[in-house]
């Protein structure tokens, strides 16, 4: 790759340091850019600068917005009442994409792991109890991951907010749909036994 001037090479590695984009992909991606009309790659690169300068964390929820309050939380059709607790945007995305879900949304900005320094003073537990009014919420709803940490963090969350009296509820896990029973792990099978129900 040597051969490309000084530029280019830069180029490929920039965007080579983006998620899922190795050197192959970075060379073909920085050549797609050179070769593209100046107005593409002038848009591409104002695209890049106006998402670092406008886009802020939710004052409410600490969901991406361009706002002071993102599009959800200023939602009146919004169940205001009803908060469902994630770890990051993604998740919440995913939730937002099944179109099962018509409450707010509280962003953790990830999960307790003691083994990587993060306790709870290093993600927006403190912001959440903040929010656990009984008068304004009447259910929590815990979705963080069903790994470890996500399990932890969700059994921490509900010991801090046993005493606000509002119904804390956490998301069903198990089997998913169309699975051999042999090659699900043992957290999800654990998961799927605790959480059965009447047939």
């Amino acid at each position: 790759m040597t051969h490309y001037p000084e530029s280019i090479l830069k180029l490929i590695e920039s965007l080579s340091k983006l998620p899922g984009i190795g050197k192959k992909t970075g060379e073909r991606l920085a050549l797609h850019i050179l070769h593209a009309p100046d107005h593409e790659a002038a848009r591409l690169a104002s695209d890049i600068l106006e998402l670092k300068n406008t886009i802020k964390l939710c004052s409410t929820c600490f969901s991406l917005s361009d706002d002071k309050r993102c599009k959800i939380c200023s939602d009146s059709m919004r169940d205001q009442s009803l908060i469902c607790v994630v770890e990051n945007p993604t998740d919440m995305a995913a939730i937002e994409k099944s179109h099962s879900f018509s409450g707010t949304y509280h962003i953790l900005g990830g999960a307790l792991s003691p083994i990587d320094g993060i306790g709870p003073d290093d993600i927006r537990i403190a912001e959440l109890i903040l929010r656990a009014d009984p008068k304004q919420i009447h259910e929590i709803i815990l979705a963080t991951k069903t790994n470890v940490e996500g399990e932890a963090t969700a059994a921490y969350i509900m010991d801090r907010l046993k005493k606000t009296q509002i119904k804390i509820t956490r998301i069903a896990s198990g089997i998913p749909m169309g699975s051999d029973l042999q090659y699900v792990d043992q957290l999800t099978m654990q998961k799927a036994l605790e959480k059965r129900h009447g047939f």
